[in-house]
């Protein structure tokens, strides 16, 4: 029941942010019980031990935005448009999704989670959590889950087309049916899609379910420069001015982008403790430039997400981590912006802040749950390791996570995953992707001439 992990560089991103260098985790059950130097008299004659070497170990990542149900959408959004993205690739393929394509694709998803050390994810919404919540459930991850939710909208198809009332109940049910379940790893948060598409009537109700049940309320916001022209021209005032004014900022509340913000506004996040999802990667693409350097000086908790594969094509968070460590310093023209200390923490302890679980993981700590990744940096991508912490950022690759622990369970080991039948994953997920593009009657076209021989 204990696994004694010696011989590490442990990196506990704790209060004090100490770093062992030689130091062991001590794991009992699903629980870190010491840290750092290591009383024999704690470890189990019958423990298993793990001489790591040298190797890092570190607090599983956060990942506060993922959308799972887009996993084996990869590759639809490329070089196109946004509303030619949304309106003719994203919304027809996702409307023509079943309950076991969301199951698949979440999966699908978890697998490339686990392989690049992410522990915890929160979801802002498919039209499936009962699929979801069965694949994180198996794949041995944390997560928040949440509806996509919407009640107005343009262009919105038929099946989606819901008033106010039937998202609320259909999220009740959803809460009522899985939160809390796989022994409390999988919970459910409200969601909310965007201003485009919430009405005020829905938005307040929204919040005021999430504070009666205690969760989180997921939402995009201030994504894009035209959701800012739309919120202007019909409520007279930028996004978060509007949620600040029906009362939805708040500390439960998890923005996502937050590209398109005032520096009123931002102070407004400061003030009302709002979490931050930054995406770097999808923002790259149409969006633009969050200020999370602004964020950061204000105290704003700011952590990083992937979004869905049909946005960047990669839900690997290591990448986004690599990419925060550039694009701030680029745009700002300051190479001392962004450094990789407040990179670690978004991934760490800051989304598990963002995900309210503060108290529970994040960082390496006696009492708080075993989810701990093993970094090995050999190989010529990350070595030599001159700047410990900074190469976890800079150079760090997601072939580098040797093993992935969540709740005392490998799921990782090695490289090889342990929960999940990784071949028949991928061949199943291909195959419902390439139906429900049949189904959508979404068409490729290709780039290059094709012959078939």
């Amino acid at each position: 029941m204990q696994t004694y992990l010696k011989n590490g560089y442990i990196v506990t991103m704790g209060k004090d942010e100490r770093v062992y260098d030689g130091g062991g985790v001590l794991i009992e059950k699903d629980r870190i019980i010491a840290v750092g130097a290591i009383d024999p008299e704690l470890i189990s004659p019958q423990a298993e031990i793990v001489d790591l070497k040298g190797k890092y170990v570190l607090p599983g990542f956060v990942n506060t935005h993922v959308h799972t149900s887009q996993q084996i959408s990869r590759g639809v959004g490329d070089d196109v448009d946004f509303i030619t993205w949304l309106h003719k690739r994203m919304w027809p393929y996702e409307s023509n999704m079943t309950e076991e394509d969301s199951y698949v694709s979440t999966l699908m998803c978890c697998l490339e989670l686990i392989r690049s050390g992410v522990t915890s994810f929160a979801e802002p919404g498919g039209q499936f959590v009962s699929g979801m919540a069965r694949a994180v459930a198996e794949a041995g991850l944390r997560a928040k889950l949440a509806k996509s939710v919407m009640d107005c909208g343009t262009g919105l198809p038929a099946i989606w087309q819901k008033t106010a009332g039937e998202e609320l109940e259909q999220q009740l049910e959803d809460f009522q049916r899985f939160h809390n379940t796989a022994g409390g790893r999988v919970q459910v948060w409200f969601g909310l899609r965007t201003i485009f598409n919430n009405t005020d009537d829905l938005i307040v109700r929204t919040k005021e379910l999430a504070d009666r049940y205690g969760v989180g309320v997921h939402m995009h916001v201030a994504e894009a420069k035209s959701e800012i022209d739309y919120t202007m021209e019909k409520y007279g005032e930028p996004t978060v001015t509007h949620l600040e004014k029906l009362g939805v900022l708040d500390k439960n509340l998890l923005a996502v982008h937050s590209v398109w913000l005032t520096n009123e506004e931002v102070a407004l996040f400061k003030k009302r403790d709002v979490k931050v999802s930054h995406n770097p990667a999808s923002a790259m693409r149409v969006l633009g430039f969050a200020k999370i350097p602004r964020m950061l000086d204000e105290g704003i908790c700011v952590t990083i997400g992937t979004d869905g594969a049909s946005s960047s094509n990669r839900m690997n968070i290591i990448d986004e981590m690599w990419l925060t460590s550039l694009i701030h310093k680029g745009w700002r023209l300051d190479s001392t912006v962004v450094p990789s200390e407040d990179i670690l923490r978004m991934v760490t302890k800051n989304g598990a802040r963002a995900l309210l679980d503060e108290d529970l993981y994040g960082s390496l700590e006696a009492g708080k749950k075993a989810d701990l990744i093993i970094i090995n940096p050999y190989g010529p991508s990350m070595m030599p390791v001159n700047d410990p912490i900074a190469s976890l950022v800079t150079a760090m690759r997601s072939e580098n996570v040797e093993s992935t622990m969540c709740d005392g369970k490998w799921l990782m080991r090695d490289r090889k995953i342990l929960t999940l039948d990784e071949d028949a994953i991928l061949e199943e997920a291909c195959r419902r992707g390439a139906a429900i593009y049949d189904r959508a009657n979404i068409r490729i076209p290709h780039r290059f001439p094709v012959v078939k021989v």
